[in-house]
């Protein structure tokens, strides 16, 4: 785990040229951190901008050889580049060799509940460890159940609900559907298996701006994630209609800059609840971009890693690797803003709207 720069942590990124990379360079770079930006092609890593000290590197991702090289004195890497169903044995694997830590942003089902089952022996030998899913989807919800179940064993639910007022898809998400690769898994009755039924439909009312909107019972990846260390009997996530018919329409525009912070103008509202007898706790996050959150999360996913202030190895949750509270108040500062019932970033009880 040789360093190449002497600012800090050498942090490796695939798929850095992409919507979510260029979030998440500039993070790292605010961390003092030193950006390894690695894509298929140097012209388009040239094309990006990014700041002054961040590597370029090119590497194709079925070549292990060429991402070995690219991942040469980096401590951990970042990997934005899916469909994970294709992409992500490929990139853990060389990960595994050169022992840095991993780190994805799935909400892929297939490709996370696939590293849980495979690489969590290899990742121990090796002394790495290796997150899913640490981003809006998957790591997000994950955090903040875990956080709201502070003292309690177990629940007999946790409930996710995705609000999002409109969702122009990256092309990684388009690659993503068009590939069918996020799954159908649900949490019941205390294990993961393929859901028998339609989706369910329901009418859920969302804080300002989302309001009142229909959702659509849709498991992603946090499905996985809470199997694996949260004690309940249930994991449902539902999204908003309005946002499916976005991402499923080919002629969706790509997400554009609305912001000095470059983010879109998407709005996003995530409920979470978790339910135990005849008691219920509820947390709320409500900001912009759904994409751009991602890069503050695996900023400090990394950083933890790399500091050693977080020392597990194996295949981890978010929730179950990281201090939850730490990581949402992180978020609180300037990126999200959170409601709901301590212990979620010391904030305040409400209700369903």
């Amino acid at each position: 785990m040789a360093k190449i720069s002497n600012k800090g942590p050498t942090v490796a990124v695939l798929g850095a040229a992409g919507y979510t990379g260029r979030f998440v360079i500039p993070d790292l770079l605010s961390r003092g951190m030193t950006p390894i930006a690695i894509g298929r092609s140097l012209e388009a890593l040239k094309a990006a901008k990014f700041a002054d000290g961040v590597i370029l590197r090119e590497a194709n991702i079925d070549d292990p050889e060429s991402l070995a090289k690219a991942f040469e004195g980096a401590e951990a890497v970042i990997h934005l580049a899916g469909p994970f169903l294709d992409t992500g044995e490929q990139v853990v694997n060389a990960a595994i060799k050169a022992g840095i830590h991993y780190v994805d942003v799935a909400a892929e089902q297939i490709n996370t509940q696939t590293l849980f089952e495979k690489y969590d022996e290899p990742a121990r030998k090796a002394g790495i460890a290796v997150v899913p899913a640490m981003a809006f989807f998957g790591g997000l919800p994950d955090l903040i159940a875990t956080s709201l179940m502070e003292g309690w064993d177990s629940v007999d639910s946790v409930e996710v609900m995705i609000g999002f007022d409109r969702w122009h898809p990256t092309k990684g998400t388009r690659n993503t559907l068009n590939r069918k690769a996020v799954g159908d898994t649900v949490f019941k009755e205390g294990r993961l298996a393929l859901t028998s039924h339609a989706p369910v439909e329901k009418d859920w009312s969302f804080a300002h701006p989302v309001g009142d909107q229909p959702v659509l019972e849709v498991p992603f990846s946090e499905t996985i994630l809470m199997a694996q260390h949260l004690k309940t009997s249930e994991v449902r996530t539902f999204i908003t209609k309005v946002a499916l018919n976005d991402v499923m329409d080919p002629n969706a525009p790509l997400p554009k800059a609305a912001d000095k912070k470059g983010r879109s103008a998407q709005n996003y509202v995530l409920d979470i609840i978790v339910t135990r007898g005849n008691e219920q706790r509820r947390a709320h996050a409500h900001g912009n971009d759904g994409y751009a959150i991602t890069a503050p999360m695996v900023g400090k996913a990394v950083e933890l890693l790399t500091s050693g202030k977080v020392r597990a190895t194996g295949v981890k949750a978010p929730g179950d690797i990281f201090d939850a509270k730490e990581i949402l108040e992180m978020l609180a500062v300037d990126h999200c803003t959170f409601g709901g019932v301590t212990p979620v970033v010391g904030a305040t009880l409400t209700g369903r709207r």
